[in-house]
């Protein structure tokens, strides 16, 4: 049995990487980490052009992604959320699973899940859920193909101004915008997924839930 990992994160072994390939490694399976930024993927057209096909018409690596799920027995979905959504790495990658629907539902009843950083902490007043966005867009694509979806993992991750050089005097700064008028590159510091214990729990349990769910299915 395989698990297939795919991560939208353009940074290099970055937390989103990391928490993903936790996650494979953690069922114990064979897996296959796939780094969306190494590959071309444009959204779908909507052009239906897939329906007797369960293959899209645009020629990029879209339809080989397609492939590596179509044959996976199970997925895992990891993002991050820009302006408080799902990246469009990520977003491209289920829109173009979506030949896989029409007629067959090739990942109707395989087990799945999603991994998301965001930067902005669970409960902050006056800003928006990101990782409640950004976990509901995969959560909710597995839902309605079918997919078994066993689990989340959420990272707290970093806003981009923590290493641009200028998150201290920028007017545009989102430092205090999220953490408040006082914070600074200094007081708020670079977070990382190994420091975070419920989320490298949540991550081990998800790669054994799937794990579990697979061998049930024997």
């Amino acid at each position: 049995m395989k698990v297939l990992g795919v991560s939208g994160s353009p940074i290099t072994n970055s937390n989103t990487d990391r928490a993903l390939q936790l996650a494979l490694a953690s069922t114990g399976l064979e897996t296959e980490f796939i780094k969306l930024k190494d590959y071309t993927v444009a959204p779908c057209q909507a052009c239906l052009g897939c329906v007797t096909t369960n293959r899209c018409v645009i020629g990029d690596d879209g339809i080989l992604l397609a492939e590596k799920a179509k044959e996976a027995d199970a997925l895992i979905i990891a993002g991050f959320t820009p302006y408080s959504s799902l990246d469009a790495r990520s977003k491209s990658f289920i829109e173009r699973l979506y030949p896989l629907r029409h007629r067959n539902g090739f990942m109707a009843g395989k087990p799945g899940g999603a991994i998301v950083t965001c930067a902005v902490p669970a409960g902050s007043e006056m800003l928006p859920p990101a990782c409640d966005f950004g976990i509901n867009a995969i959560k909710f694509y597995m839902m309605e193909e079918g997919m078994d979806f066993v689990g989340e993992v959420r990272v707290y991750g970093n806003v981009p101004c923590i290493k641009c050089g200028h998150g201290d005097e920028c007017r545009m700064t989102g430092i205090t915008m999220i953490y408040g008028p006082d914070a600074t590159v200094a007081s708020v510091g670079v977070r990382s997924f190994e420091e975070q214990p419920a989320a490298v729990k949540a991550a081990v349990e998800l790669g054994k839930g799937i794990a579990a769910r697979l061998q049930a299915k024997r």
